[in-house]
């Protein structure tokens, strides 16, 4: 346990190198799409994307990682950010397309011919698909919370990074689907994604229905730990798996109402926005595709 806080030092200030290098790309992406008025992202999605990387700096790099060994909550706080509210917020940016565009001129080449290899293609098909995506972020978040699984973590720094890690990677996946950022094209239609958002919420439930009406420690690693708050672990126990109900319950809900009230709403509307989405992907392929063939 004290190697894993000798190293808390070190480890942030990788992070927040990573987390400077990928928004540098993405401004230098987002200046040159500016000049484009077709292609252009919006500075509401800039502001979006630079918002989502604050999270992930915040669950990664901030004083808070200083208290995620000895409180569940805060814990729980790092694994909120990194799968439920950096992620939509990063896609809303657009990153992708961003990114693209901030890459030199022989990283574009390389990757065009690697996108346009047909495993490549497959592999990210399958990768993408609502179903693929809803089994991994259920996994992750179920399989990170088994106690055995949560001890070994809180032990190992190398099996803490992965989790971080993986919580990340599944808030990506599973929030593709839902943002449908560049270069997806999705034919499901809208009223699936609501489906999806829905069915997402039962490992949450499951789970912190468990943790918030159990009467016994789920994780008896914090039980060696010395309290330095005003509560027991069984509160706090409690207190974690409370919020992680009540954040994912609302944040779920903001989609599932957004995409309800497009559906209700004129339909002409909701064509020409889905021909004028489609109108910017197809000009943004063709963009990366001359781009390959140079």
């Amino acid at each position: 346990m004290l190697s894993l806080h000798h190293s808390v030092g070190s480890a942030s200030s990788s992070t927040i190198l990573a987390l400077v290098l990928v928004s540098s790309l993405y401004l230098r992406g987002w200046r040159r799409l500016h000049v484009k008025p077709v292609n252009s992202i919006p500075g509401w999605r800039l502001t979006s994307f630079l918002l989502g990387v604050s999270l992930v700096w915040g669950a990664l790099a901030s004083p808070l990682v200083a208290d995620d060994h000895e409180l569940l909550t805060v814990h729980m706080i790092q694994h909120l950010l990194l799968m439920t509210f950096a992620p939509p917020l990063i896609l809303l940016g657009e990153p992708l397309l961003a990114f693209w565009q901030g890459l030199p001129q022989f990283a574009r080449n390389v990757l065009s011919r690697l996108f346009q290899l047909r495993f490549v293609q497959h592999f990210g098909r399958m990768l993408s698909h609502p179903i693929m995506c809803w089994i991994v972020s259920a996994l992750v978040l179920i399989g990170w919370h088994v106690p055995a699984v949560f001890t070994l973590a809180m032990h190992s720094e190398a099996w803490h990074a992965i989790e971080k890690t993986t919580f990340l990677g599944a808030g990506f996946l599973f929030w593709w689907p839902v943002v449908q950022v560049w270069p997806s094209d999705s034919t499901q239609p809208k009223w699936s994604t609501i489906l999806y958002l829905f069915l997402a919420t039962l490992p949450c439930d499951i789970l912190s229905g468990f943790l918030v009406f159990s009467d016994s420690v789920a994780y008896p690693v914090f039980l060696t730990i010395p309290r330095h708050f005003g509560f027991s672990v069984l509160q706090d126990q409690q207190c974690a798996a409370a919020l992680m109900w009540t954040c994912i319950t609302i944040v779920y809900l903001v989609p599932a109402a957004a995409i309800s009230t497009k559906l209700l709403g004129p339909q002409v509307s909701n064509g020409h926005n889905l021909a004028r989405r489609r109108s910017h992907i197809a000009e943004s392929r063709t963009d990366a595709q001359q781009l390959g063939a140079v």
